[in-house]
């Protein structure tokens, strides 16, 4: 059996998001790839202000380090960030990977591909998971080596609605660099690889690399109640929604849902787990006008820890979202056997089966009953759902690249 390839991982997403707030699912999944690249041969390649950066395997770990919060190490910003106003995490992050860095090019990443086949030996692969840094200028350079790349979703097309301004066109232009370019696309879901697919199509792209779905795997976190403020109150019954607060993810439904249940004399508690995100305006000005005590409770900086401890201790989680390519909350609540309402979305429908119990994302007063009907009860507890693993997603991963590399291999024979 061949041995899994040499990895050139992209961190660019990683670095832009560093002190950004608690982690999305595009994040984690960065995160997890590169933890699983620690004792395997790798570089990583990261966009920068002023170009892009070849990494030698030290950055990475110096990178887990920081997203776990150790920040000692960071030096200030360089002179030029400096005197440009930009000191975030992300600036001082960038300052010290430059001096780590192995090589630098502009932004196009110019003579970099051979830089990296050179230290990582003819075999070597570039690993983009995160949707940053996918450029068509950039993908020519890297080569010789060939190049893989993860599709989360594709809802900037098929719901431009739901994102922040010019971002269809961006996501267009990436898809198709990706298409054009990779050996292999990998997809999150069954549900999102039907999206690429058919996008693929509506733009006239090119049927040169596989379509292969390799779901991500769910780290169930242990519960740690450190992290809760002192005043929440879990002794009376809650749902939690977990996610950033965007249109997408249809928090209107749920603040609709408890107007209906605050007419009943002792209505449930919500807990909205998440930061507040974009284009979402008529959402935030009704939280800011939920009374302090009420049955509606935002929580935007939860870590890990507590956010597991919650929706262990809750009566179910709610997702009543317009849109997901996979939708990590299902799988984090399922695996611990947790309730979930939510809406039968293509993606969530395959995670979870007949686990859920599915509603309208337009039917507040269907939310509000079964709602009540589990909060009327102890907390239900079912059998956990057997869930996506890590070590699953990357064989899925090295086996797909590993068959397109050798079919494109004979084809050319």
């Amino acid at each position: 059996m061949r041995p899994d390839p040499a990895v050139l991982l992209d961190v660019s997403r990683l670095i832009s998001r560093l002190g950004g707030g608690p982690a999305t699912g595009i994040d984690r999944v960065e995160a997890e790839w590169l933890a699983h690249l620690q004792d395997r041969p790798h570089l990583l390649l990261c966009r920068v202000r002023r170009g892009q950066l070849l990494l030698p395997p030290q950055a990475g770990a110096a990178i887990l380090r920081w997203l776990s919060g150790a920040l000692d190490d960071l030096p200030p910003p360089d002179l030029l960030d400096r005197l440009r106003g930009r000191r975030a995490l992300s600036a001082r992050a960038e300052a010290a990977l430059r001096r780590m860095a192995l090589a630098r090019a502009g932004r196009q990443g110019r003579g970099l591909g051979p830089a990296a086949q050179a230290r990582l030996g003819a075999a070597a692969v570039y690993v983009n998971v995160g949707h940053a840094n996918l450029q068509a200028g950039l993908l020519g350079n890297l080569r010789p080596l060939p190049q893989a790349v993860l599709v989360h979703d594709t809802i900037p097309l098929d719901h431009p609605e739901f994102t922040r301004a010019g971002q269809a066109g961006k996501f267009r232009a990436r898809l198709a660099a990706a298409l054009e370019q990779a050996e292999v696309i990998l997809t999150v879901s069954q549900a999102t690889r039907a999206d690429v697919l058919r996008w693929r199509e509506r733009l006239g792209l090119p049927d040169r690399a596989p379509v292969l779905a390799a779901p991500i795997g769910t780290r169930l976190a242990a519960p740690d109640p450190a992290g809760l403020p002192a005043d929440l109150d879990l002794s009376h019954p809650f749902f939690v929604t977990l996610g950033t607060i965007e249109p997408r993810k249809n928090h209107a439904l749920l603040l609709d849902t408890w107007q209906i249940l605050e007419r009943r004399p002792d209505p449930p508690q919500l807990f909205i787990i998440g930061r507040r995100g974009w284009e979402n305006r008529a959402v935030f000005a009704r939280l800011d006008r939920l009374p302090s005590g009420g049955a509606v409770r935002e929580l935007p900086d939860l870590d890990d820890g507590a956010v597991a401890a919650l929706i262990g201790r809750s009566h179910g989680l709610l997702m009543p979202s317009r849109a997901e390519g996979f939708g990590l909350p299902l799988t984090e609540a399922a695996g611990r056997g947790i309730p979930v309402l939510a809406s039968p979305l293509p993606a969530a429908r395959e995670m979870l089966g007949d686990y859920a119990t599915w509603l309208s994302p337009d039917a507040p007063a269907d939310w509000a009953q079964a709602v009540a009907r589990l909060a009327e009860a102890p907390p239900l507890r079912r059998p956990a759902l057997p869930v996506p693993d890590w070590e699953s997603h990357f064989g899925l991963f090295y086996a797909g690249l590993s068959r397109s590399l050798r079919d494109q291999t004979v084809t050319a024979m």
